[in-house]
């Protein structure tokens, strides 16, 4: 596979794993993750995230206990994926201290 036609799929898994969390169905997430995976030599992919091959497969299997956040991140970033917070049109809970969280977040001067 070309440099240009793995980063199209790479991109298009991408895409895959955006629309699933858009979503927010995650056993969609799990499919979506799965997928993208196969586009990776497995032992590889094991060794990168430190997790072991069998654990990958079931973590990602669709199986009713779900994969840990630890998990899912390390899988990503041995794909070379990150997860990038975004704010909605509309907020499904409402803010309470947001302004406390603000100040606490500013560099100390």
């Amino acid at each position: 596979m070309s440099g240009k036609s793995v980063r199209s799929a790479q991109q298009a898994a991408a895409d895959c794993i955006n629309q699933a969390l858009e979503k927010s169905d995650i056993a969609e997430i799990c499919r979506a993750i799965a997928a993208a995976a196969h586009l990776y030599n497995i032992s590889d992919l094991a060794e990168k995230s430190k997790l072991t091959r069998p654990s990958i497969y079931r973590a990602f299997a669709g199986d009713p206990k779900k994969p840990n956040f630890t998990t899912v991140l390390n899988v990503l970033d041995a794909m070379g994926f990150q997860l990038h917070v975004t704010v909605r049109k509309k907020a499904r809970a409402r803010t309470a201290r947001l302004k406390q969280f603000a100040d606490s977040q500013a560099p100390e001067r």
